[in-house]
């Protein structure tokens, strides 16, 4: 994930873990509906649903979107300081108990720290759901993908609701591990978002990647419309045509179940690299 030339205001907060002033930043009394992002890598941090008033001089924000936020303890030994947990820039810290809201939790950010995408431009994103074997690895590649505004791994396909990893897992389910990709269609297309998709993982692979072995880890497209669905069997003629066995099947999208925690982002937590997705250029 490319991350963003810093000012030397930005640097001052974001990687030498500054303060600023309070009541001076842009967010502090911002209300507007959208998606709070990391200043430095643009990942999604926080819903305009989870702000509130708190007076502190900061904005203040009592919950967080699943796996953005890494929390770990200040230097000055005494209060928890929250990181993206993409690019680890400083965001402020987190304060428990205060008796704010109903969550009794606030995520006390600098500014300076974050960015706004109003609700207009979210409505304009566009939504892929997509199984290429284990969800860390495809997570992995997309999330840095340039046009890719936020992924999460869950499963879908299957028919049980809500399933556990461990029932996934089991095979009885017929759930695929599938990651969640929202993307800027002006800035990548579906046409490009496929081309990664092929080019991570070996489609020629019944129900397996590398050591995974298991209906949940088959190469799969869950499209959204009949226009998704009309690219991912031109791209499977394509390799056809190449003379690729394909054996990535294409379904109409179901419901999409989020992982669990540690599942979300789980190389970015880790530090690792993908163990059975290689990229590889084929288009």
């Amino acid at each position: 994930m490319k991350h963003k030339r810093l000012s030397e205001d930005e640097k001052r907060i974001i990687i030498d873990k500054g303060t600023e002033i309070p009541f001076t930043g842009k967010y502090e009394n911002y209300s507007e509906k959208g998606l709070y992002v990391c200043k430095q890598c643009r990942s999604p941090l926080f819903l305009s649903d989870h702000k509130f008033k708190s007076n502190c001089g900061w904005p203040s924000f009592d919950n967080e979107i699943n796996g953005a936020v890494k929390k770990k303890p200040d230097t000055d030994g005494q209060r928890t300081e929250i990181l993206c947990n993409f690019c680890d820039g400083h965001l402020g810290h987190i304060f428990l108990n205060e008796g704010y809201t109903k969550n009794n939790i606030r995520h006390c950010v600098n500014s300076i720290s974050i960015d706004f995408i109003p609700q207009s431009e979210l409505d304009n994103l566009e939504t892929a759901f997509l199984a290429s074997g284990c969800f860390w690895g495809t997570q992995y590649y997309f999330q840095k993908a340039k046009g890719v505004v936020y992924t999460k791994p869950g499963y879908i396909g299957g028919k049980l609701e809500n399933p556990t990893y461990e029932q996934v897992c089991s095979g009885m389910t017929n759930h695929a591990e599938a990651v969640m990709v929202k993307f800027d269609p002006k800035q990548i297309s579906y046409s490009e978002l496929l081309e990664l998709f092929f080019e991570t993982h070996n489609f020629s692979e019944h129900n397996r990647q590398g050591p995974d072995i298991g209906t949940q880890y088959r190469s799969e497209i869950f499209y959204t419309t009949e226009t998704q669905k009309e690219i991912a069997i031109e791209y499977c003629n394509k390799l056809t045509n190449k003379g690729y066995e394909v054996a990535t099947g294409i379904s109409k999208a179901t419901k999409f179940w989020d992982a669990e925690q540690y599942h979300q982002n789980y190389y970015q937590n880790s530090g690792g690299s993908p163990y059975c997705h290689i990229y590889r250029k084929l288009f």
